[in-house]
């Protein structure tokens, strides 16, 4: 059987609780129409790059499946239709990641505190001297250009 990752996004103001429950309706519906769920990973809520339908933050939850095309096809229609995830994606995939999933990856490798990436930056004292004005040097007047 084909391979997809099946991506939805769900409303912020869901609890974690009814978002499990969303990702629970999904895999009931692949597994009753002979699909199998290999994994389920729940990403967490995100800020989203732009508001979509007046949200600026979603759950988002990944399944990886094994299913045939008509089924994925049913899958997408029932997502359509629930009025709590506000986007999806399903997309054929040629094989399955061995352990997470490079947003999974992403989020234990990045913590706040640590920016061992930027290196010493060192003395950053100067910033913002030798300036006239507000507007970065330029007078306010006429004065310079008497003649």
């Amino acid at each position: 059987m084909p391979l997809y990752e099946h991506v939805f996004l769900a409303r912020q103001d869901l609890a974690q609780p009814q978002v499990d429950a969303l990702a629970e309706t999904a895999t009931k519906i692949i597994e009753d129409n002979g699909g199998k769920v290999v994994k389920t990973e729940t990403w967490g809520l995100r800020s989203l790059a732009y508001r979509i339908q007046k949200n600026r933050k979603a759950h988002y939850v990944m399944l990886e499946i094994d299913a045939p095309a008509p089924l994925v096809a049913e899958l997408e229609r029932q997502t359509q239709i629930n009025e709590d995830v506000i986007r999806y994606m399903t997309i054929r995939v040629e094989g399955h990641e061995e352990g997470p999933s490079a947003m999974m990856r992403r989020s234990e490798r990045s913590d706040r505190g640590d920016r061992g990436d930027r290196g010493d930056r060192g003395d950053r004292g100067d910033r913002g001297r030798g300036r006239d004005d507000d507007r970065g040097g330029r007078s306010r007047g006429r004065e310079e250009f008497e003649i």
